[in-house]
């Protein structure tokens, strides 16, 4: 097996070099990568705080009870949970239309922000629902303002180019996220968990996620919540050094990881982005039916069949993760800073952000 071959070598560049083997578009030797579906030897089942969180909370956030949710580690890498997908028939689709239609909105930011007029950026999803409804099989068509939306940003804002957070450049996190990242880092043993700030990603059939480690935030104790929408991939878990051959495995729809501990600070990418492996032009828990009886409070909301339809056909081709931290640990504060507006630019190689997919030939982001 090419990949086993080239995860023996190690040395320098070791992750970048199954980076590069995974990226390829004819790489077919997928039989190394984990699939949680199926778990074989380097899996074991992780215990989970089921008391944490009650049943009537799981479905608030649109989660099955955490008794009934299988989780995983994986051998070497202490912290690293895998719950594969734990939401409830139907609620996977109030995540993909938050992603889309209000997340992007102001006073978030997004990509886009940096090289369009703030007026032609106020209203994405307005601008591009009837051009992704009709749109066809076609290559050749223009693609629509979402289809051009690579990254989001949610409360303490990122910023690509100190690749730090600042008091000054904050807005509200939303709130049914923050419940929905609350309960899942509950279950996972973290009580107390604050959703403070946000990174969505948004992927394409060529896009990718360059190797990086997740350390702006000023808090590493508490963990990295990550949940995936659409179409699956394959993600690239390595060691606190680039020269340690990484773990390769599978991320379909609806599956959450949690980087916590020893786990919080490895060096991690996504190479690929995949066909679901169903077959299908979407997988099949994206198209359950969302029960018409919520509890109480619930933070899902029904999603109209016209708002559906454009995140059904946005969702054959793409894949959206959500990744939520904490960046400040209980009353502490940000360093002074000074010249900076926290705004930052266009984030750069190493980043934790996709190639820019906008140019006509798509170059792997091995760094």
């Amino acid at each position: 097996m090419a990949a086993a071959a080239l995860t023996r070598e190690g040395g320098e560049d070791a992750f970048r070099r199954l980076f590069r083997f995974y990226r390829q578009r004819d790489a077919s030797d997928l039989r190394g990568v984990v699939d949680f579906s199926a778990p074989g030897a380097q899996v074991f089942r992780s215990q989970l705080s089921i008391s944490s969180v009650s049943d009537q909370d799981a479905r608030r956030a649109g989660l099955q009870p955490v008794s009934q949710w299988k989780a995983y580690g994986l051998n070497g890498y202490p912290g690293f949970i895998f719950i594969p997908n734990p939401f409830l028939p139907g609620c996977q689709q109030h995540w993909v239309k938050q992603c889309l239609k209000l997340y992007p909105q102001k006073p978030n930011v997004c990509n886009l922000d940096l090289h369009m007029a703030p007026e032609k950026t106020i209203d994405l999803w307005g601008q591009s629902k009837e051009q992704l409804r009709r749109k066809g099989s076609g290559k050749r068509e223009p693609r629509s303002l979402l289809e051009r939306l690579r990254w989001v940003t949610l409360g303490y804002h990122y910023n690509w180019d100190t690749k730090k957070y600042s008091a000054n450049h904050h807005t509200p996190f939303p709130s049914d996220l923050a419940f929905l990242s609350e309960q899942v880092a509950a279950a996972c043993g973290f009580r107390g968990f604050q959703a403070q700030a946000g990174i969505l990603n948004y992927y394409h059939f060529d896009s990718s996620l360059g190797i990086h480690v997740d350390e702006s935030e000023l808090d590493h104790s508490r963990p990295l919540l990550s949940f995936s929408f659409g179409q699956s991939s394959i993600f690239l878990l390595g060691g606190l050094k680039r020269e340690e051959a990484p773990t390769a495995m599978f991320m379909h729809s609806g599956d959450i990881m949690v980087m916590s501990g020893f786990s919080r600070l490895l060096y991690h990418a996504v190479p690929r982005v995949l066909p679901n492996p169903e077959g299908t032009a979407l997988p099949s828990c994206l198209d359950q039916a969302l029960s018409s009886d919520l509890p109480v409070g619930s933070v899902i909301e029904h999603s109209s069949d016209e708002d559906w339809q454009v995140c059904a056909k946005y969702l054959q081709s793409s894949r959206i993760n959500m990744t939520i931290r904490q960046v400040l640990a209980e009353g502490q504060k940000f360093p002074e800073e000074s010249g900076t507006n926290g705004k930052g630019q266009a984030p750069s190689e190493d980043s934790h952000q996709q190639e820019n997919s906008t140019a006509k030939k798509h170059k792997p982001n091995t760094d």
